[in-house]
Order: structure tokens, then C-alpha cells, then sequence
């Protein structure tokens, strides 16, 4: 991916994502996260995380912000895990959208929000189940149209192994 133009495309993609209006949550993160680094290389999550940390900038930094950068990078990494076929990418990108929901909503935690005790860490959990459920059908509905793009214009893409 040396064509400036392609960094400028994923830049824009993420700034997209945020300004075009979505229900709480859903939003192709999760599979932006696992899919960029399965198809660019490893390498490519430097730029990635600075788009999004940039991203977030611009639009308000928030308490869990760095919660949510790191599980970003956590599912990254994850994808050198991921075989070839399409089911273990799929469980890859719902594992994607656990992580991130376990990783983000700790953070929320941490904020104090719910009180720094056990019951307020399960309280912030609990209180967040209505939107992991938006979280995982956006990640389910963008991974998808991901592979579907992949598969219909670019299926020597599919070699996830070979990027990594």
C-alpha cells in the first residue's frame, strides 16, 4: 500500500464513520480493526490507530478513549491468529466485538461512573449490553460487506496469511 491515495481513502473511511449519523455503537471499528491489518500487513496499525487517535481528536476525546485505541490494537493482533477461511474470519471479527466490549467498557468503569466497586463494574457491564448488540451487528453487517467488496474485486485479497 505505498499509494499515498490509499492512506488519504482509509483516513477518509474512518472520518466517515463517525460523521455520517449511526445508532449508538454501530459503526465498522471492529471490522476496520480486524480486517486492515489482515489484508495491508501488521505494519499497517501504526497508520490505522493514528487515524482513528486523530479522528478522535477532532471530534472530543472521551474518558475510555484510550481503552477503546488499545482494543483496536488487541483485535489487530488478533487477526495473526485468524486462518484463511471465511468462518475463521468471521469468529475472529465476533471475537473482535467481545474484546471490545469487555476492553472498552472496563475503561468506562475506571472513569467512575459506576463506582470503583464489583457491583459497579458488573452494573457498567450489564448497562452496556444494549449496546454491544449494536456493536455486533454492525461488525457481523460490515465484515460482510468487507468480504463481500474482497471477494467481487479484489479476491487475491484472501490470502490473509501471506499480509500478516
Amino acid at each position: 500500500m505505498k499509494n499515498p491515495y490509499n492512506y488519504f481513502a482509509l483516513f477518509f473511511l474512518i472520518f466517515i464513520s463517525r460523521v455520517v449519523p449511526h445508532p449508538p455503537n454501530f459503526t465498522p471499528i471492529i471490522a476496520l480493526s480486524f480486517y486492515v491489518p489482515a489484508i495491508l500487513g501488521i505494519k499497517f496499525l501504526k497508520f490505522f490507530v493514528l487515524s482513528y487517535i486523530i479522528v478522535d481528536i477532532f471530534f472530543g476525546l472521551h474518558d475510555a478513549s484510550l481503552f477503546v485505541w488499545g482494543s483496536i490494537i488487541f483485535i489487530s493482533l488478533l487477526t495473526k491468529f485468524i486462518g484463511r477461511s471465511f468462518k475463521t474470519r468471521l469468529l475472529g471479527v465476533l471475537s473482535g466485538s467481545i474484546v471490545f466490549f469487555v476492553i472498552t467498557n472496563f475503561g468506562v468503569w475506571t472513569s467512575g461512573y459506576y463506582g470503583y466497586t464489583f457491583d459497579g463494574l458488573i452494573t457498567c457491564y450489564i448497562a452496556a449490553i444494549p449496546f454491544f448488540n449494536n456493536t455486533l451487528a454492525a461488525t457481523i453487517i460490515y465484515a460482510l460487506v468487507i468480504e463481500t467488496i474482497i471477494k467481487i474485486f479484489f479476491p487475491n485479497l484472501l490470502t490473509f496469511k501471506k499480509n500478516i
